[in-house]
């Protein structure tokens, strides 16, 4: 039996994950306080947790218990993160910082929690989520676009560092997913659903494989290209 974590336990994708690696297992659904408690039918146990990725200072006291609780976390998904108001944001520093806290900062945190645990044990799978928005920043949403790639370059170097402990950090790199966050947003080309996003890394977290998971697989030669593209062009381009 493994005890499978996700931070972000209401997250549209997370739920999808913990479906997928339910049988036998015991799920941890970390969200905020108040709130559904989303059912995970299948699982040994599923325990929910109060968690607010924002407050970093408790991320340490907030694994400890539920590794008192239930035992040592072998799979840790860290799905919360926000997409924030770009056009606010480009004059409220305020809603910069927001942003950047929560899809960077509070990322980087539970990162290195989590790998700070496993690291000993020489044993664990942890996830992060990226995205192809931090591949090339785009205009349309930089502040965001900016927090990814900043997640994204610290989760590579980790990834190198735990490289022969034992310890699987994978890097989930979806483009545009269709779902609560994107609500009201024309989809990009090569979308792609919280379910097919789930697929993916579970198919992942199952088999050996590259640490990066692009999804859909067709964006890992779409962004190949991106830093080609002249500047002129590519500040024009949609979200």
């Amino acid at each position: 039996m493994s005890v499978v974590a996700v931070f972000g336990g209401r997250s549209e994708i997370g739920l999808e994950i913990a479906r997928r690696l339910v049988e036998g297992n015991t799920v941890v659904l970390a969200s905020r306080a108040g709130g559904d408690r989303p059912e995970v039918p299948g699982a040994e146990r599923v325990l929910h947790v109060d968690f607010d990725a924002d407050d970093v200072a408790a991320h340490a006291a907030t694994v400890a218990a539920i590794e008192s609780e239930v035992g040592p976390i072998d799979i840790a998904v860290l799905t919360f993160g926000i997409l924030g108001d770009q056009a606010r944001a480009e004059t409220d520093p305020g809603e910069v910082v927001r942003i950047i806290h929560t899809d960077f900062t509070a990322q980087a945190s539970l990162l290195t929690v989590l790998a700070g645990l496993m690291r000993p044990r020489g044993t664990g799978t942890i996830v992060a989520f990226s995205s192809v928005a931090g591949q090339r920043v785009r205009r349309a949403n930089y502040v965001y676009g900016s927090a990814k790639a900043g997640l994204d370059g610290f989760a590579s170097g980790m990834a190198d560092a735990l490289h022969g402990t034992g310890v699987d950090l994978i890097i989930a790199r979806p483009g545009f997913v269709i779902g609560r966050m994107t609500a009201g947003m024309s989809p990009a080309p090569f979308s792609s659903t919280p379910e097919q996003v789930a697929e993916a890394v579970v198919r992942r977290i199952g088999s050996s494989g590259p640490v990066e998971v692009w999804i859909p697989w067709q964006l890992r030669a779409m962004f190949a290209v991106a830093p080609l593209v002249p500047r002129a062009l590519w500040r024009r381009m949609p979200r």
